[in-house]
């Protein structure tokens, strides 16, 4: 299995590379941002405005205080059943009070109770991340996946800092959701587990991720079938439980891991590169998987009050 972070690569490879070339700073691996453009974003990119918002990597800026602070939790039921709760990244000012959710690419109203994340010819799909974060709790995303080589659907938790709990969907494998985790980061492939579901493509299912400081569990459907102790992570190297611990956000996507500008690696985990000619699979043009609801609840012995 494939971190989420392939998909920020992906995402952001070829940004980096004309933003380096044009003098602007990157950020990474510990190597920080300057004074005037103290922010490390998600892509690697050194800025300020937007740079310092949702995503900002505190750990790369300039210094601690140099992201914006993050909206803390909020325990809900997001109803995906228009856009009316997400706000182009575009025009996202850190305001949390505007939406919901903040969404790059093309996400569509579907059937009046869902949204669809959409993936069509010459994009790298549709990504939405909630303005506010949550510290432990009980998370669950109702939805279908795509289908198809080289196409990913991914339900995750993903921290400033790079601690990602995740559920991913290869469109070659309708049968069962990925359940990984990572801590800041660090590759670490013996974390990934396989979990059976039936057809995740034609069948609505609930995933759930229940986190918390002590443990995190997988379930579908109301039955949890993987479940990692934090007392199972310890790095004796590092002296550190390798285990998701700093508040994050949740992201669902719809992305290209079957790129040819991905490693052979990505690749070959999804399945192959994507057939951009699947008329089978790309209704009205595009590859697409469906969100209908999002659910915080019981966000228990966390830091942060709700």
């Amino acid at each position: 299995m494939v971190s989420f972070k392939a998909m920020v690569l992906s995402l952001a490879a070829s940004a980096v590379v004309a933003q380096a070339q044009a003098g602007q700073a990157t950020c990474g691996g510990g190597s920080k941002c300057p004074s005037d453009s103290p922010c490390c974003s998600s892509y690697g990119q050194c800025g300020v405005g937007a740079y310092c918002l949702g995503g900002c990597d505190p750990q790369n800026s300039f210094d601690l205080q140099s992201c914006m602070p993050a909206p803390v939790c909020k325990s809900a039921d997001y109803k995906m059943d228009s856009l009316d709760d997400i706000v182009p990244n575009s025009q996202y000012l850190g305001n949390s009070s505007q939406g919901n959710w903040v969404s790059s690419g093309t996400p569509v109203p579907y059937n009046d109770d869902s949204i669809l994340l959409t993936m069509a010819p010459s994009t790298v799909g549709t990504l939405l991340s909630s303005t506010h974060y949550v510290w432990y709790g009980k998370i669950s995303a109702t939805m279908t996946t795509s289908l198809g080589a080289g196409v990913v659907t991914a339900f995750i938790l993903m921290s400033d800092v790079k601690d990602e709990i995740d559920f991913e969907f290869v469109g070659v494998d309708l049968q069962h959701a990925q359940s990984n985790y990572y801590f800041q980061g660090i590759t670490d492939y013996d974390n990934a587990a396989n979990l059976s579901a039936s057809d995740t493509h034609q069948n609505v299912h609930t995933y759930t991720i229940d986190w918390q400081p002590d443990y995190v569990s997988w379930a579908v459907d109301g039955q949890v079938l993987r479940t990692k102790n934090r007392n199972e992570t310890y790095n004796e190297t590092t002296g550190q439980y390798h285990f998701p611990q700093s508040p994050s956000r949740v992201q669902l996507s719809l992305w290209p891991a079957g790129l040819q500008s991905n490693g052979e690696g990505t690749i070959g985990w999804a399945g192959g590169l994507v057939n951009w000619d699947n008329t089978t699979a790309m209704a009205n043009g595009y590859y697409y998987a469906m969100v209908s609801d999002v659910v915080s609840l019981e966000i228990t012995n966390s830091p942060f009050q709700c």
